[in-house]
């Protein structure tokens, strides 16, 4: 046997060949098997990283833009359309009741929070929409009826909060009714030469944002006489033109969100200390992108920021910002486009990012931290149908909430995690 420089013996060819073979092939599993891991995770198919979908409501009418409105209550889920709302059974997705606003009259606005089980509606026919209707989530009773006040075309915002539940309507009136019993409890009108926009309500504060000649306002009452406390500039140095569209997303701490010329993408974000003290402006585009969706917990605005990834990819990311300060308080990157809505409880923030070429996920932060607790794929479309986005977000134990509006969609999903 040849023998080598340093005296040992030449390993044989044949078996160096066949040691090649067997890396080669070995290290061709592994690459195939990482690759078919990666789909099977992305498809939803794999225990602990998925998502399936537990039920699904029937795919819905004739739709309007009218009325849309959904809350989570306990066990129950309800969605409201121009003519109606509907409970379902979170668990099992039974439509446990129905309620069906009379004759041929819309819902024109519904409270966007539900305070208990306790949510408002306001209908009417032909414009004038003056009548609202409490409903408890639980069995879809109606607990109470106010007409409305005489002349009163339509109600510019109806709203839930610590027992009241406060009605402004477009004539500049104010008026807060016991939430339990629709007993008128005071009213108040928004300062002279102002019209209303938009109402809040908490047990601190009714805040009510006006547009004074040129520009907005926001207006303060006392919750349990209706006694004007102030009213101030919504953004005392630059101002804000009256013909900006402003939401009121937090009563306490008071939070407003305006947006330019009415349209949809916000321009600033605003909270409010004692007496209308200003304290900070989240610009509605910063180093962490453009903000598109944004929710109140606590002391801190939770938003959806799209931003220019690498080589030009549109990116978003969830951002937690102080209310006190404005400043930025963490980022959660995902790395992908398109993530929508968001649901901020039990200390979790939850939203839900849509991708027709590899499927749909849910991606979930520590609200304090913003560290990724959990990452997890959908089985099944979750951003499907004619509108391909979703209206609204709740999640409920294990299982996430998305509800829809549009004709051809289903209007509410349930999935449940895998």
């Amino acid at each position: 046997m040849a023998e080598r420089a340093g005296g040992g013996a030449r390993p044989p060819t044949g078996r160096r060949r066949v040691l090649g073979c067997s890396i080669a092939v070995l290290v061709a599993l592994i690459l195939v098997g990482g690759i078919a891991s990666a789909f099977l995770v992305g498809s939803g198919y794999v225990p602990f990283f998925s998502m399936k979908t537990s039920w699904e409501a029937p795919y819905d009418r004739g739709t309007s833009d009218k009325g849309n409105g959904a809350w989570l209550a306990g066990d129950t889920v309800a969605r409201s359309r121009f003519d109606g709302v509907t409970g379902y059974d979170v668990r099992s997705g039974k439509e446990r009741w129905e309620y069906v606003v009379p004759g041929r009259a819309d819902i024109c606005t519904v409270s966007p929070e539900a305070t208990g089980t306790t949510v408002l509606i306001a209908y009417g026919e032909k414009g004038r929409c003056g009548t609202t209707v409490a409903l408890d989530l639980t069995d879809g009773r109606e607990l109470w009826r106010d007409p409305g006040a005489p002349g009163t075309d339509a109600y510019a915002g109806v709203v839930t909060g610590d027992g009241l539940a406060v009605l402004l309507d477009h004539g500049g009136t104010v008026r807060a009714l016991d939430l339990k019993t629709g007993t008128p409890r005071w009213k108040a009108a928004v300062p002279k030469g102002c019209d209303p926009g938009a109402v809040g309500t908490s047990a601190q504060q009714v805040l009510a944002t006006v547009a004074c000649g040129d520009e907005l306002k926001l207006a303060a009452f006392d919750p349990a006489d209706g006694k004007a406390r102030w009213t101030v500039p919504l953004d005392e140095r630059r101002g804000v033109p009256a013909a900006w569209k402003a939401s009121v997303l937090s009563a306490d701490p008071a939070v407003v969100s305006v947006a330019e010329d009415g349209g949809e993408e916000r321009t600033a974000t605003l909270s409010f200390g004692p007496e209308g003290r200003p304290l900070a402006r989240v610009e509605g585009v910063g180093d962490y992108g453009s903000i598109e969706e944004v929710r109140v917990e606590g002391d801190r605005l939770f938003a959806i920021a799209a931003y220019e990834g690498s080589q030009g990819t549109p990116w978003d990311r969830v951002v937690a910002f102080d209310l006190a300060t404005g400043d930025q308080l963490w980022r959660g990157d995902v790395r992908k486009a398109d993530l929508d809505e968001l649901d901020v409880r039990d200390g979790r923030v939850t939203t839900v990012e849509l991708d027709k070429k590899y499927g749909d996920s849910l991606y979930v932060f520590d609200a304090a931290t913003g560290e990724e607790e959990d990452d997890r794929s959908f089985r099944d479309r979750v951003g499907k149908g004619y509108a391909g986005t979703l209206g609204d977000l709740f999640t409920f134990e294990d299982r996430a909430v998305v509800v829809r509006w549009g004709a051809g969609e289903r209007p509410v999903s349930v999935y449940e995690r895998w």
